[in-house]
């Protein structure tokens, strides 16, 4: 459990509070167990981004207000030099880096993704909206459902979120992504 697991889950659980919303209807709407949803609002399980996308949507705020604690303030334009972003961290295979974070009322949410090589096949998940990888260095295995499609350097996929996707690393090297996630 990291400390930006437990902010995430004390926010979470303040909004829910905030709408009324209870416990079980709440994973319901996300379909999981009540169980499996306090574990989230505690802090002892991991976030997917979509838990994250799909709680927010909910809940009606940004997803950086769960992350990060504070609403996006700029509208015009927001800059972000090479490196750096919001860093999400979510476990030790996955970093985060919001390109957007600091943008109000986003139509879309781009991260640089960097995965770190695991042989595991990791849980599909999904989401509203739609997806957009491209694909900077080394080599991974996108899932969609049942098909399977390897990716390199240069490629990409534009696919329906609301369909269960995960990615997982196809060699030795880490793989850097950009993640466009469209409302």
């Amino acid at each position: 459990m990291t400390d930006q697991l437990t902010d995430i889950g004390r926010r979470l659980e303040a909004l829910r509070d905030t709408m009324e919303i209870p416990r079980e209807i709440m994973a319901e709407k996300l379909q999981m167990s009540p169980e499996e949803y306090t574990a989230h609002e505690e802090g002892r399980k991991d976030f997917s981004f979509s838990f994250l996308y799909n709680a927010a949507e909910l809940l009606g705020v940004d997803v950086l207000d769960l992350i990060s604690g504070e609403s996006p303030r700029l509208s015009r334009c927001t800059l972000i030099r090479g490196g750096n972003g919001y860093d999400i961290v979510r476990n030790k295979a996955y970093d985060y880096k919001h390109l957007a974070f600091t943008f109000r009322d986003k139509k879309a949410e781009p991260f640089l993704v960097t995965i770190e090589r695991r042989e595991t096949v990791p849980d599909q998940h999904a989401h509203e909206g739609q997806e957009f990888n491209y694909i900077l260095s080394g080599a991974v295995r996108f899932f969609l459902e049942e098909e399977s499609y390897d990716l390199y350097p240069g490629d990409s996929v534009y696919f329906n979120s609301g369909f269960s996707h995960a990615l997982q690393t196809i060699g030795d090297e880490p793989v850097k992504l950009l993640a466009i996630v469209m409302k």
